[in-house]
């Protein structure tokens, strides 16, 4: 049976003509092999739901070329003389191909099968966890490790059941964020919208509604926590007014 069919089978793919199906239904050694690929997809994919992914040891392709008996060199194409066969000498991953007898013109390359046809169903079947475990990687590169420098508790006001904390989070960039998380507290109608107050409440900074019961809020770059560190959850009418509604539901100082 051809590998690449039995390959695609064994990654669920509908392919092969109905006389190649036929022939692995009855054939009990592609039956069993294909079993085997079938199985050996299943731990591929299965691996994407265990959490986090991360990238491999240089050693692990390594151990997996060794127990199926491939090169571990990193592929490339090698170029071929005149009659197509390899050029001895010519470069490969990094190394040269060894120089060897020449094949009988009369007969054709005798080509190991097993090792190649695992090796493929094994490639693609892992492709979507490698490939999940590089943008896993790539977006955690990218993002810019943060530090809390100050928080604060949340308490309810008259007439709220409810009750929250805030955290000023720095970046390595310069860049902050506040964090709010409120439990409790929603509005029969309306919404609920975060402020930064100064203590006298003398003045006011709106960062937004409040969906749910948690919220991250990017700060200006030119606004002094120092001036106005008290964190502020209101509720807010559905009436058009940007300015706040004088009902506060949660309010705390962070410890700036």
């Amino acid at each position: 049976m051809d590998d690449d069919v039995l390959s695609l089978l064994a990654l669920g793919e509908d392919t092969g003509s109905d006389a190649e199906r036929a022939h692995v239904a009855a054939c009990a050694r592609c039956t069993d092999e294909l079993a085997q690929l079938r199985e050996l997809v299943g731990v591929a994919r299965a691996a994407q739901a265990d959490g986090p992914l991360v990238a491999p040891a240089p050693h692990v392709w390594e151990r997996v070329a060794a127990e199926l008996g491939l090169d571990a060199t990193p592929v490339a194409t090698v170029p071929a003389d005149d009659a197509g066969a390899p050029r001895t000498g010519a470069p490969v991953g990094g190394g040269t191909l060894a120089a060897g007898p020449a094949p009988d013109a009369g007969l054709a390359p005798v080509v190991p099968l097993r090792a190649r046809r695992w090796a493929w169903v094994a490639g693609a079947a892992a492709a979507g966890v490698l490939v999940g475990g590089v943008g896993a990687w790539w977006t955690t590169a990218r993002e810019p490790a943060t530090t809390v420098v100050a928080r604060a508790t949340l308490d309810a006001l008259p007439g709220w059941q409810a009750e929250g904390t805030a955290e000023l989070e720095t970046a390595s960039d310069g860049s902050r964020v506040l964090v709010v998380d409120v439990a409790d507290g929603a509005p029969d109608a309306g919404y609920r919208e975060v402020w930064l107050l100064r203590p006298d409440v003398s003045g006011l900074v709106s960062l937004g509604p409040l969906t749910g019961t948690s919220g991250r809020f990017a700060l200006p770059d030119d606004l002094d926590v120092g001036e106005f560190p008290v964190v502020d959850v209101s509720a807010e009418p559905l009436d058009g007014d940007p300015a706040h509604s004088g009902d506060s539901i949660v309010r705390g100082t962070l410890d700036v």
